[in-house]
């Protein structure tokens, strides 16, 4: 029942066997089953589900992958990888949960956000 209470959320659906090249950003959360390549800029929530494969430079708030991702992730919140993904680049986050049988080929770079507004300013010479 959760699973189909989250799915009613999305508001927009890049379908199987759709092609999509380009800029994408939007507010709110976005499912693609299809081919997209290029760039996404959100705040909020991206899907990518099983049957979906990405070729773009991604910069979300959060990100749930279970199809295949080629290039970098960068999500301010969170980055799920579920099994069957693939994901081919780095990922810059405060919070990654991998489960077994996913690939990933890349490497990570975490750092909680109150972390980031804790560190001390650089010294001016």
């Amino acid at each position: 029942m959760a699973r189909e209470e989250k799915l009613a959320t999305v508001h927009t659906v890049l379908g199987q066997g759709a092609l999509f090249e380009g800029k994408l950003s939007f507010e709110g959360e976005i499912r693609i089953e299809g081919h997209f390549k290029g760039e996404v800029r959100t705040a909020d929530l991206l899907v990518v589900g099983e049957t979906a494969k990405v070729e773009a430079e991604l910069k979300v708030g959060t990100i749930i992958v279970n199809g295949e991702v080629h290039g970098n992730i960068e999500a301010a919140k969170l980055v799920e990888l579920h099994h069957p993904a693939r994901v081919y680049g780095n990922i810059k986050t405060p919070s990654l949960q991998i489960q077994k049988g996913v690939i990933f080929e890349g490497s990570t770079q975490m750092q909680p956000e109150s972390a980031k507004a804790a560190a001390p300013a650089p010294a001016k010479g």
